[in-house]
């Protein structure tokens, strides 16, 4: 793997392999999603940017081409060949199904291109008047051009706007359909600006240059309806000495530095730095070899985390739009997800839940597990107050179901003759009662 992006919710990630072919992962399941491969092109990945709703790919490769994919049928929609190799590529975020995109060649200005007639459009990429002109004497290429450093370029939200970074410290402000420069931001000490990027919101633009400053201003242009504002701003602006101190004042209309983050002790190179899904938060990895370093900062500046991973450096990153969730590409090929550990809280269940950090011996009581001991005890002493029959009362009853008891008559009176006598049963046959139940024996009842 050489590159990765998330679409806009983060259920997918793309990544770019250096067989020339891109991949795309569900995130959620860690399953492979969908395999681009186009047979004209084998060359490594360089980048890869997604549209605004997930449903185009852009692939930019080492052999100058531009490649876009449709994401659902896996078809191959357009294919551009540059006449430099673009670094980095990313389509316009205003259409759902673009087909303009922003493309930064090594060693050339930006690019607009449109992929379906292949015409390209070039980028201004500095302004007359500036007090940090290129040298006179810098050595050109072959066929003329001069020696431009690797720019770096970023459509705002809408797409009508483009910030554009340049070698001479400047943040320009392109209008995305005239191609004309309104405003221009100096960056302090003048140093090239590597990278410029945007939050998902537009509200912030971070920039990283080679002084290994990380720059981060606030956007005060509206998020839609920036290019109407940025002309508004042109047409009223007071007259001013030149062109470029014209555009200097109305640069500050549009950006306002926030902060400055760098490694004061280390003095560290930053690659690929990025915002957070919600912009709060800023991240950027160590430019050293052999170092596999992520440091992130707070919106206010402090900061706040530092991540090592092992020793592979870093070629891309990228954070989750809706998680606090890292990805990062090291040069071996691998992806690495930093994600937030999850810690379970037992005792949201249970109040009486206790944690313990090592293992303790424990000494439980003679009737702590009973299932309830007061119970038990009482039980017992019911049990020897209850009634208890004798077996020969027991018989008793059991001959007395369905039969009228005979009344004895237990005083020492005799009883009438006509008691004595024997007692025919309705059912003609004639018994006496049993000898168990005379006079002589009793019910024997003990409570």
């Amino acid at each position: 793997m050489k590159c990765i992006a998330f679409n806009c919710t983060g259920t997918l990630l793309a990544a770019g392999c250096s067989n020339g072919s891109c991949v795309i992962w569900d995130f959620e399941t860690k399953g492979l999603a969908r395999e681009f491969r186009d047979k004209d092109c084998t060359a490594s990945i360089t980048s890869v940017s997604w549209s605004k709703y997930g449903h185009r790919l852009l692939a930019s490769a080492t052999d100058k081409s531009l490649t876009l994919w449709d994401v659902s049928s896996g078809k191959k929609i357009a294919r551009v060949i540059l006449q430099k190799t673009p670094l980095r590529a990313s389509l316009q975020p205003g259409s759902p199904t673009p087909s303009i995109c922003l493309a930064c060649p090594l060693s050339s200005a930006p690019l607009l291109v449109d992929l379906d007639t292949g015409s390209t459009t070039d980028l201004p990429v500095s302004v007359s008047g500036n007090s940090n002109p290129p040298a006179a004497n810098a050595r050109r290429f072959a066929d003329g051009t001069p020696p431009f450093t690797p720019t770096a370029a970023a459509f705002d939200k809408h797409g009508d706007l483009i910030y554009v970074g340049n070698s001479q410290g400047e943040i320009l402000i392109v209008d995305s359909k005239s191609i004309q420069v309104h405003a221009v931001i100096p960056i302090p000490g003048g140093a090239v600006v590597k990278d410029i990027v945007l939050s998902r919101d537009g509200q912030y633009l971070l920039t990283n240059s080679n002084d290994r400053v990380i720059r981060v201003y606030k956007n005060i242009l509206p998020a839609k309806g920036s290019g109407e504002k940025i002309r508004n701003i042109s047409n009223n602006s007071i007259d001013c000495e030149s062109h470029y101190d014209k555009l200097k004042v109305n640069g500050t209309s549009c950006l306002i530095h926030y902060c400055e983050l760098s490694d004061s002790i280390t003095r560290t190179h930053w690659k690929t730095p990025c915002f957070s899904g919600n912009g709060q938060w800023m991240v950027g990895a160590s430019a050293n070899k052999g170092e596999h370093k992520l440091q992130i900062w707070d919106q206010a500046g402090p900061l706040v985390k530092i991540l090592e991973g092992p020793k592979e450096a870093i070629i891309d990153l990228a954070w989750h739009p809706a998680e606090p969730t890292i990805a990062t590409v090291s040069v071996s090929g691998l992806v690495y997800i930093w994600a937030k550990e999850h810690v379970e809280n037992w005792s949201a269940f249970a109040p009486d839940f206790e944690e313990l950090e090592e293992n303790e011996e424990y000494v439980e009581w003679e009737d702590e597990f009973d299932l309830n001991p007061r119970e038990e005890e009482t039980q017992r002493k019911g049990q020897s107050q209850s009634r208890r029959l004798s077996v020969k009362g027991l018989e008793l009853q059991q001959s007395e179901k369905g039969k009228t008891p005979a009344i004895k008559n237990r005083s020492n009176v005799k009883s009438p003759k006509s008691g004595a006598k024997q007692m025919e049963p309705a059912n003609g046959n004639s018994s006496t009662f049993d000898d168990e139940a005379t006079e002589d024996d009793d019910v024997n009842i003990d409570t």
